[in-house]
């Protein structure tokens, strides 16, 4: 029994390795015994200057989609939260002013999130329809993989790392999958290897994003 239990861990800790490969390489860290420290560093790593240096490739919809969050953080959030702090300032006293730190830290976060989205679109490299040969796998694309190891079909749009949302199957063409799967065309097989083993996956089909 303790040796099926230990098998059957195993199978688990290789499921959730495969899962976090959509994701930052950093992410299997998490369970290889990596420390906390260096996982901090690694995600520290990708500071404003890498955004400024490297381009930023975005889909059409996540281009419009940073567009707008940049406008509504300049034209509706600062207005927002500047009424905020005046009206935590009219209340007198502000060393014990809840309302005011909470403000005070909220137009902060704002004011980083607007650096941060004017650093990516500054240096940005739009990928569209057109720019898409089914062929191949590339980003902007959307594709149907076989996960050999566990029998099952997974469906996933590759798309920049500053777009990639594995909650929505957007990876990352820099993520392990991600970059095992670029230029692959229907009918290969790929292989990841994690620190859990070696995974595979059957290409299945090549589609253009939905986005």
């Amino acid at each position: 029994d303790a040796q099926e239990s230990r098998g059957l861990g195993d199978v688990y800790k290789r499921q959730i390795c495969r899962n976090v490969q959509v994701l930052h390489p950093a992410a299997e860290g998490i369970l290889c015994g990596r420390s906390f420290l260096y996982l901090f560093r690694i995600f520290r790593g990708r500071n404003n200057k890498d955004m400024e240096e490297k381009k930023n490739i975005l889909t059409y919809a996540g281009l419009k989609k940073y567009e707008d969050e940049l406008h509504s953080l300049k034209v509706e959030r600062r207005q927002e939260v500047a009424q905020k702090i005046k009206e935590a300032m009219e209340q007198g006293d502000l060393s014990e002013n809840a309302e005011y730190d909470a403000a005070k830290d909220e137009q902060r976060d704002i004011e980083a999130r607007i650096e941060e989205l004017e650093k990516i679109l500054k240096n940005v490299e739009v990928v569209t329809g057109e720019d898409v040969a089914l062929d191949r796998i590339s980003v902007g694309c959307r594709v149907k993989i076989h996960d050999i190891e566990f029998d099952e079909d997974l469906d996933y749009s590759i798309v920049g790392s500053t777009e990639a949302n594995s909650l929505e199957n957007k990876i990352s063409n820099e993520s392990p999958v991600g970059k095992a799967l670029m230029g692959a065309k229907v009918g290969d097989v790929v292989k990841v290897d994690t620190m859990a083993g070696s995974l595979s996956y059957k290409i299945l089909s090549i589609a253009p994003s939905e986005d």
